[in-house]
């Protein structure tokens, strides 16, 4: 049994970011066996560009867990080495690489997802920044059973969790990744115990969550200000928001909306606080 109950399981892990490595942690702290980790290889970070790994490959090195950084997971090579590892089930958390036929049907309990929204609203990518860009009062967390399609697999788990006005892409992430944690090690204790009935996902309410890239974050003025601010906080950290001014690239850390009528084209600064005109409050 494990600490968090259930049997303790002998699972491959599939993550990148810090999101995932804090369901990671979850899954070493309620004493699953960690077969082996995989995780997106080694990137250029910092002013040297040296190669840094992923926070997932960082903590499970610090456990002594095998990582295996494959650039893709197709052919039949990659399928055998998943299968012959000989896992119960495989817990993919922001990975962000797909999932062949192939290794989604290799671990009897099949591939679990920890999902960061209420599927089907935002399948794909970046689903915490598009909810914050939408000005949702709500997302949270999907335990979803994999298949073959974009984040399409029928639901094990799910729970809200309010968006607060000020929440920022990092801290939402932070909220969901506790969150994920919890929902996780409670699905697959739930799973294997024979306590869960997959649901399918609704037919109504998909969105999709195309993924970012560090363009996204300039700013135009013409959009209105609350969008403006939505975006501030939805690629904080990443990408960062900016504007271009006399050929300099402005960085924009914060923002607040002020329901004022300007009159003045967008982009004119208006006063010495940095009031901006937009094209329209909200």
């Amino acid at each position: 049994m494990t600490a968090a109950g259930g049997p303790a399981l002998d699972l491959i892990f599939m993550g990148t970011p810090d999101f995932a490595a804090t369901i990671l942690a979850a899954l070493l702290a309620a004493e699953h066996r960690i077969r082996m980790v995989y995780a997106q290889p080694p990137r250029p970070a910092g002013r040297g560009h040296r190669l840094q790994p992923s926070p997932v490959q960082t903590l499970a090195e610090r456990h002594g867990l095998p990582v295996r950084c494959p650039a893709s997971l197709r052919g039949p090579r990659e399928a055998e080495h998943f299968a012959a590892l000989g896992a119960d089930a495989a817990v993919v958390a922001a990975y962000g690489l797909i999932l062949p036929p192939a290794i989604l049907a290799a671990a009897p309990r099949g591939c679990l997802n920890v999902h960061a929204s209420l599927l089907p609203r935002w399948r794909g990518a970046a689903p915490i920044q598009h909810a914050l860009l939408a000005g949702d009062a709500q997302t949270g967390i999907t335990i979803m059973q994999m298949d073959a399609g974009l984040d399409t697999g029928p639901i094990l788990l799910q729970q809200v969790l309010p968006i607060a006005p000020d929440a920022t892409a990092g801290s939402l992430s932070a909220e969901l990744a506790g969150l994920g944690a919890r929902l996780i090690v409670a699905a697959l204790a739930a799973q294997a115990e024979g306590r869960l009935t997959p649901s399918p996902q609704a037919q109504s309410g998909v969105t999709y969550a195309a993924k970012l890239d560090r363009h996204a974050g300039c700013l135009d003025w013409h959009l209105s200000a609350t969008a403006l601010e939505r975006r501030m906080r939805a690629f904080d950290p990443w990408p960062g928001t900016f504007f271009e001014l006399a050929g300099e690239r402005i960085r924009v850390l914060a923002a607040a909306v002020m329901d004022e009528t300007a009159g003045a084209a967008p982009g004119t600064v208006l006063d010495a606080r940095l009031a901006i005109a937009c094209r329209e409050a909200c």
